[in-house]
């Protein structure tokens, strides 16, 4: 997910479709204490689909090690 206004990534997995993860998140649905609460204009940046859930949570891991705003940007433009 991506939000303008911080002009940050925030890359997660999921089960549920991303309309409702990025729903979720808007609406502070994991808690005012968490990072996606600062702001509630978050949306969908990229979407890289996985073979299964614990698929997809590699791919996370390696995005986030990777900590790097151009290395996301670089996945939606390849």
């Amino acid at each position: 997910m991506y939000n303008p206004i911080l002009d940050r990534f925030y890359p997660g997995a999921t089960n549920d479709a991303i309309e409702n993860r990025i729903s979720k998140h808007n609406s502070q649905y994991y808690g005012t204490d968490k990072f996606t609460a600062q702001t509630n204009d978050w949306e969908e940046f990229i979407t890289i689909e996985s073979i299964d859930f614990k698929h997809a949570l590699r791919i996370e891991k390696y995005i986030k090690k990777m900590k790097s705003k151009v290395y996301i940007i670089n996945l939606k433009v390849s």
